[in-house]
């Protein structure tokens, strides 16, 4: 019989052979373990356990879709800038893009793992032998070379799915990644819209005490006239100057308050609190939306990103479930390897030199001590308490809404309350004064109306604050509206490489920018 040496034909067929076997046993493996299912909304048609009334019934449009920036609802330039300037800047939002960015590289990574891995090696070995390694040490030796170069492949198969229960857990985490960016991104947004109120309502605050001030110093000079004729006496002028002084000391708190938001804002913007203030805010330049969308109940669960994370952490666990239970079945892996070797570099390659191997090889685990009884049942567990924290999300998550919509419907109620107090002490104050001044009501009548007049407009200022600050709130308990806008990631990445162009992101955020119209 003669035995034919490997040719490089033959070695290409069976590699040829080995992938065709590889890619069958790849369509045809299972994957074992639960398949996730995203869990059912709430069935309600409601947030809060009465009809709605009053505000709601007038300024809110149930099913109406929530604008991707809704805080240009507000109609202020300065704001809508101030948001765009902090999403190119802010580090959070940098953090948690290349958090986002890990996420997906690591499960493109890991889907590498389903298909053969191949490597090229090449060697050159110069070596010295001698007679006595064969037992004549009289034999001399030699000293040669030895080339070998070769192509290695090797596969896993993931006949049980492991490998795949493995990326889609992976997938879930970079999904979860992604709906982290998006909550960092909403809470960013809403501190910058209720930051800007709060130091609109202060500064509101601060000038109306300014203007008190100055109303009860011109009093303090008239009662001083008053008592140098003898038409007032010396209490009235020492109640007068108690009263201004009292006043002025809630001035510097107010100031305090004032800069402390600003320093807030400039780090939100992603400077530091000594940078030049981007802008300055005032009630008359925030715009309550005369029409507020709101989400049904049933799309809660698919808009908020704190939901959804919390969804993907629940797949990733069930996807957990099937890897545990993977691991007990079988590991196939087949390997091969084609080459040649010869001892002069020309020589390779040429009939003769062919060196080929294929091994395939089983591990199948026997007794662990209990070990895959226990990482399964730690497995159910950590799905188990997953899904108990998703459905603690979704309750929070209907909870705040409906704390929203109550403190909007009370907000109205107790604005138009503080716009009748302001207007009736106004009127009160001025009717007083005048009888004061002719000597028809006591000072302490004076004191009374100015000490009203004051309350009420700084109720006031607070209410209106309130309002659009709830508002706020609203908007960031419905989610956001990230769905109805182009990727926040592209977005940010697109705003660091450009950041001589502060309304680049906008563009690619969302083309064209919406101009926001009050609804009619």
């Amino acid at each position: 019989m003669t035995i034919r040496p490997m040719t490089m034909a033959t070695n290409r067929r069976s590699l040829t052979v080995l992938l065709i076997t590889i890619m069958m046993m790849i369509f045809s493996g299972c994957t074992l373990g639960p398949d996730f299912t995203r869990p059912a909304a709430p069935k309600t048609d409601r947030y809060t356990d009465s009809k709605p009334s009053g505000y709601a019934t007038k300024f809110l449009v149930p099913g109406k879709e929530l604008p991707g920036l809704w805080w240009t609802l507000y109609r202020s330039k300065p704001l809508t800038a101030l948001i765009a300037r902090a999403i190119q800047r802010s580090p959070d939002l940098q953090s948690a893009q290349a958090t986002l960015v890990q996420a997906q590289e690591t499960a493109t990574a890991k889907k590498g793992s389903l298909f053969p891995a191949l490597d090229v090696n090449a060697t050159d070995t110069r070596q010295q032998i001698s007679g006595a390694q064969y037992g004549n040490p009289n034999g001399g030796g030699s000293i040669f070379s030895i080339y070998n170069a070769s192509v290695d492949v090797s596969y896993s198969l993931d006949a049980f799915g492991a490998i795949r229960r493995q990326i889609e857990s992976l997938s879930a985490q970079a999904e979860y990644q992604k709906f982290q960016l998006e909550g960092a991104f909403l809470t960013l947004a809403a501190n910058i819209v209720t930051t800007a109120i709060q130091e609109a309502s202060l500064r509101a605050q601060q000038t109306a005490t300014e203007d008190i001030i100055d109303a009860q110093m011109q009093q303090l000079e008239a009662i001083k006239q008053q008592f140098e004729l003898g038409g007032a006496s010396k209490a009235a002028v020492l109640a007068q100057q108690s009263t201004l002084e009292q006043t002025r000391t809630t001035l510097p708190p107010l100031q305090l308050s004032v800069a402390q938001a600003h320093h807030q804002l400039t780090v939100l913007a992603g400077d530091l609190p000594s940078a030049d203030p981007a802008a300055q805010f005032n009630l008359a330049d925030l715009h309550l939306p005369d029409k507020l969308p709101l989400s049904l109940p049933s799309k809660l669960v698919e808009q908020r990103p704190d939901i959804r994370a919390q969804e993907a952490v629940l797949h990733a666990s069930s996807a957990q479930i099937g890897v545990v239970i993977a691991s007990v079945f079988p590991d196939f892996t087949i390997s091969g390897n084609v080459g040649s070797i010869a001892t002069q570099a020309g020589q390779l390659f040429i009939p003769g030199s062919e060196v080929w191997s294929l091994t395939a090889s089983l591990m199948q685990p026997l007794f662990h001590g209990g070990d895959f009884t226990h990482k399964r049942n730690a497995a159910v567990a950590s799905y188990q308490q997953a899904a108990a924290q998703y459905r603690s999300t979704v309750l929070k998550a209907f909870q705040e809404v409906a704390d929203t919509l109550s403190a909007l419907e009370f907000d109205a109620a107790a604005l138009k309350t503080q716009d009748a107090a302001e207007q009736a002490a106004r009127e009160s104050l001025a009717l007083t004064r005048e009888q004061f001044s002719i000597g028809a009501i006591s000072y302490v009548s004076l004191l009374t109306a100015e000490r009203d007049y004051q309350q009420a407009r700084i109720g006031q200022i607070k209410a209106q604050a309130a309002r659009l600050a709830d508002t706020a709130a609203l908007f960031q308990a419905l989610g956001g509206g990230w769905w109805q806008r182009g990727d926040l990631s592209t977005a940010i990445l697109a705003g660091q490489k450009d950041r001589q162009k502060p309304c680049g992101f906008i563009d690619c955020l969302l083309k064209p920018l919406p101009t926001a119209q009050p609804d009619n």
